[in-house]
């Protein structure tokens, strides 16, 4: 049905909600159904409306709306519960913020990685990683391992998008980094929350060798139980610990970072197994209150966040499943691993096979920022053109013109290499290739869609460098 509205006083009756609302309103309402369709009638297949008034953004607009794959604020019609913020759960006792049990934890450390996940492959942070209320405000938890779990996410969600932002090689369908004035627990230091996260780690390990079977001792199926519980809430808590460390590794300015680096992938790799064969003794979402493929569970409430969303239609963020989520982590460690190699290449022209062949994988948009933007790795940003940080860009084109082509002007043998004259013309040259290369080089780290027009626009610049 299509309408039309008049707004008599204010304009109240704008508001999204249901009929009831309409009618207290002071808006006027008209049904213009059949002059709709008696006007699209005269149409042809393949046509469009296009007016002052509504154009190709409207069009789509109107394409979009109330299609609950499109537009987000079709499931909050879909729901009967009340929609409730962390501190009125809190009231209402709907959630717990101490003596959570071990299948609660596993579960909602595992829809937070779901979510965590999600927000990576381009949905917005209040659709995803903020749908947990626990993310909210950790301060008011009072269960050791839940909020060092929850700072822990925070701190690896604000480290991710200072290094994707300060890299710039993403688009608006790849990243979101608005943070839609939430805290990214910036009051606490990431030691802090790393030394917190390792409390946790050895209290639960303490756990697991206390439950631990014996050697002839007849294993009691309850102990067993809690044993394997308490591991899979020590692999998480170890494995956020782990991936948050590297991202601050990729901080730090110093060569031994990447070493450390590489250790701690190869630990987090070693926990995955242990995460995926304890997928089953996390506490299951609830799907029976709400429509579509959001879980709901305690702690999670898609919903939370509804008027934040800008006033277009976002589209719907469908979390991913736990099983995929130890995939993607997977894929992702080795991604951070293939970075780490970046720094044993000595040559410019092994540096551009490297981007072009990583590239060619269709990398996530943290492991394409991580490569483009680590101070300690390659920084080939425009503003300090320096490759590892160290090495000027200018001096890296030389070499490879001296192992490429070597021109006399770059031989220490030959008489122009002390011409002042000839030494200014080189260096001119040199200083002009600088931009391009950068440029390049940076546009690899962009998705593979986005590649083609960028390069199309650096062709022009290396085709004038070709004429000098």
């Amino acid at each position: 049905m299509v309408m039309k509205a008049t707004v008599e006083d204010d304009d109240s009756g704008w508001e999204l909600g249901m009929p009831d609302k309409m009618e207290k309103s002071n808006t006027s309402w008209i049904d213009i159904t059949r002059d709709f369709e008696e006007a699209c009638r005269e149409l042809k297949l393949g046509e469009l409306l296009h007016d002052k008034l509504f154009g190709l953004f409207e069009a789509m607009s109107a394409i979009e709306m109330m299609d609950p794959k499109m537009d987000a604020g079709m499931i909050g019609n879909q729901v009967n519960r009340k929609v409730l913020n962390f501190e009125q759960a809190i009231k209402d006792g709907t959630i717990k913020i101490k003596d959570l049990t071990s299948p609660e934890l596993v579960g909602i450390m595992d829809t937070c990685f779901c979510c965590l996940i999600t927000w990576l492959e381009g949905h917005s942070l209040a659709q995803t990683v903020f749908t947990c209320l626990y993310i909210h405000n950790p301060d008011f938890i009072e269960d050791p391992a839940m909020k060092a779990f929850a700072l822990g996410i925070l701190k690896i969600c604000d480290i991710a998008r200072e290094k994707v932002n300060k890299a710039a090689v993403f688009e608006e369908e790849d990243f979101q980094s608005m943070t839609y004035g939430f805290k990214m627990a910036n009051s606490v230091t990431d030691l802090r929350v790393t030394g917190m996260l390792k409390d946790v780690e050895d209290d639960m390990q303490r756990r697991v060798k206390s439950t631990r079977s014996r050697q002839g001792e007849e294993r009691d199926p309850e102990v067993e139980l809690e044993h394997q519980q308490c591991l899979a809430v020590f692999s998480r808590v170890k494995f956020t610990r782990v991936l948050l460390t590297v991202l601050i590794a990729f901080t730090k300015k110093e060569t031994s970072a990447v070493a450390e680096a590489q250790k701690l992938m190869t630990q987090a790799a070693d926990l995955l197994s242990a995460i995926h064969n304890s997928l089953h003794h996390g506490m299951q979402a609830q799907n029976d209150t709400t429509k579509g493929d959001h879980p709901i569970m305690m702690g999670f409430e898609p919903l939370v966040n509804q008027r934040l969303l800008p006033p277009t239609f976002p589209r719907y963020a469908k979390i991913i499943k736990r099983e995929e989520m130890v995939n993607y982590f997977s894929k992702l460690i080795d991604r951070i691993k293939t970075v780490c190699e970046v720094v044993n290449l000595t040559n410019l022209h092994c540096i551009l096979d490297f981007f072009c062949e990583f590239s060619e994988q269709s990398p996530c948009v943290l492991s394409r920022s991580l490569l483009q933007a680590s101070p300690n790795y390659t920084t080939f940003l425009v503003d300090n053109k320096k490759v590892f940080g160290t090495h000027l860009m200018q001096d890296m084109v030389k070499d490879a013109l001296r192992s490429f082509v070597s021109p006399p002007v770059l031989s220490p043998k030959c008489c122009l290499y002390n011409n002042h004259q000839a030494k200014d013309y080189i260096d001119s040259f040199v200083t002009h290739c600088v931009r391009p290369f950068c440029s390049l080089i940076q546009i690899h780290g962009h998705n593979r869609a986005r590649q083609r027009d960028k390069l199309g626009h650096i062709l022009e610049e290396f085709a004038t460098l070709q004429d000098e």
